[in-house]
């Protein structure tokens, strides 16, 4: 996947506006700054484990540009607070994704994970990917609710019962269409 063409500027649905970026090596004291203002029950959402802090190991994954299935974005705000911080990975063959999306506590219920995973999902289907998945525990009820909102169905998770698997099927045709004109 091309890490060139994940910036844009976004603007929620309460008027709040924000860039959105990949993340590069840089980035990895930003993204350890962030993970300070996610609550443990967030954090533990969106590893889906009891960590209470993210590894140094973590960090550098989350900030690498040199995999080519996986894409880290930033969610930053016009004075560089970093938003949320989102991770689209896609099998071998580039058909399927599955994101992960955290925000910061303080910045909640303002339309900024409704606008970034709407940002990964036009970005999926420009580069032909055909379906976007995403994990979650069955507790994490907004992230489910938001997810269902935007089309993700959810299934039940075969692996575990705690967790529930949301799929959303891409239009890839439109945008290449769309492109063509």
């Amino acid at each position: 996947m091309n890490v060139n063409d994940t910036d844009d500027d976004l603007t929620t649905r309460t008027g709040f506006r924000f860039h959105v970026r990949h993340a590069t090596p840089q980035d990895s004291a930003l993204v350890a700054e962030f993970f300070k203002h996610v609550t443990p029950e967030d954090l533990r959402f969106r590893f889906l484990s009891g960590m209470k802090a993210v590894s140094h190991e973590r960090l550098a994954e989350m900030t690498r540009i040199d995999e080519p299935h996986i894409v880290n974005f930033l969610a930053l705000s016009p004075n560089e607070t970093l938003l949320a911080v989102a991770m689209l990975a896609t099998d071998e063959d580039d058909q399927r994704g599955e994101v992960a999306l955290t925000i910061r506590e303080d910045f909640k219920h303002q339309g900024i994970s409704w606008e970034v995973l709407a940002h990964i999902c036009r970005y999926a289907e420009r580069h032909k990917i055909k379906s976007i998945e995403s994990i979650e525990s069955r507790e994490n009820h907004s992230a489910i609710e938001l997810e269902r909102d935007m089309g993700f169905k959810a299934l039940d998770y075969d692996d575990d019962p705690t967790l529930v698997l949301l799929r959303r099927e891409l239009n890839t045709a439109d945008v290449a269409d769309a492109v063509r004109r």
